[in-house]
């Protein structure tokens, strides 16, 4: 069977590697309906992680179970099932607090761009639909396994609530899925701190108020001129620069919060600054799994559409191109179908 296999910086090769077998008998085996490429992939391709030896890539996913382990209760062969990138029990003490990706047993998923996937914790990480969904709800549905599970819990993280005034950092996909989730969650303003047009449109559908396409200290002067000097009360960091991080935490008002889920590059704090700025922080890898039934059943009840967030939509085969797009930012998100 051939997966997507990372060699090295810019070399990603659709390659013939060894079907998925179960390992443990908590496992399952899915057959993707569709998987995508994630902006956290960018990283070891453009050489920003080491890459030691050849890796399987693709961490998103859904599709139809095709064998489940001895183990397994709660899914079984022929369900459509959603996955966090995440992998956990959810009954471990963490878990059961809603941090399912810090479980005790977590693992990350991994070789989901291929057209078989082996899932480990199968009955904590899936989440199975009552009906195999329709064809257009896919694109959406896979949304939910990391990108819109990410950028909600950046909201969630930022404490996003009714009426709040809310700067988002970072118009990739998660930085969009975060105005979305900001939208849902009732808040009264949304600034998408945007340079790219296709994104800032994008933004605004999704329920930005407000483009800002300045950045660093000229974003933050201008985030502080449209709250009368105050700053916003949550703002989300979807990129993980030192540059971002910085600029998230400038644009906050004093006991505001920031939810950052940019996978942190460079970035260093000053124990005295923070300790003075008195600003909430609360990121890291996003406990999909928490969030997984809700945003499934508003996608399946068509009260949200994150499948807009892929603007390009390419045969596995073609995986490579998938990521010289989004690396020269000519797309978004990459879709992929086997």
């Amino acid at each position: 069977m051939r997966k997507t296999v990372l060699y090295g910086p810019r070399d990603i090769r659709f390659d013939e590697r060894t079907e998925p077998v179960i390992v443990e008998p908590t496992d399952a085996i899915i057959r993707l309906s569709a998987t995508c490429v994630c902006g956290s992939d960018l990283w070891p391709y453009r050489g920003l992680n080491d890459v030691k030896e050849p890796m399987e890539m693709g961490h998103e996913y859904c599709g139809i179970v095709e064998e489940v382990g001895s183990a397994v209760t709660s899914v079984r062969p022929g369900q459509f099932v959603v996955g966090s990138f995440c992998l956990s029990d959810n009954t471990c003490p963490h878990c059961k607090y809603g941090f399912q990706s810090s479980c005790e047993k977590r693992e990350f998923m991994t070789g989901a761009q291929a057209p078989l996937a082996r899932v480990p914790l199968a009955d904590g990480s899936l989440v199975a639909t009552a009906e195999i969904p329709s064809e257009d709800l896919i694109p959406s549905l896979l949304a939910v396994s990391d990108v819109l599970g990410t950028g909600w819990f950046a909201a969630d993280a930022a404490r996003v609530r009714p009426g709040s005034t809310v700067v988002v950092v970072g118009d990739g996909a998660v930085g969009l899925m975060g105005v979305l989730s900001a939208k849902q969650m009732g808040a009264g303003r949304i600034i998408a701190m945007s340079r790219h047009k296709a994104r800032q449109a994008l933004a605004l559908e999704f329920g930005a108020t407000d483009i800002v396409s300045e950045r660093g200290e000229e974003g933050v002067t201008r985030i502080k001129q449209m709250t009368g000097g105050v700053g916003a009360d949550s703002v989300l960091e979807c990129v993980g620069m030192k540059e971002s991080m910085f600029q998230a935490l400038d644009c906050t008002r004093p006991g505001g919060s920031i939810g950052y889920v940019g996978v942190p590059h460079g970035v260093e704090f000053d124990g005295e600054a923070l300790f003075f700025a008195q600003k909430n922080m609360l990121g890291g890898p996003a406990p999909v799994r928490r969030f997984l039934p809700d945003l499934m059943n508003l996608v399946l009840q068509r009260k949200i559409n994150p499948g807009k967030v892929f603007d390009l939509e390419l045969p596995l085969a073609e995986v490579a191109e998938g990521y010289r797009a989004m690396d020269e930012r000519r797309a978004i998100k990459a879709l992929l179908r086997p």
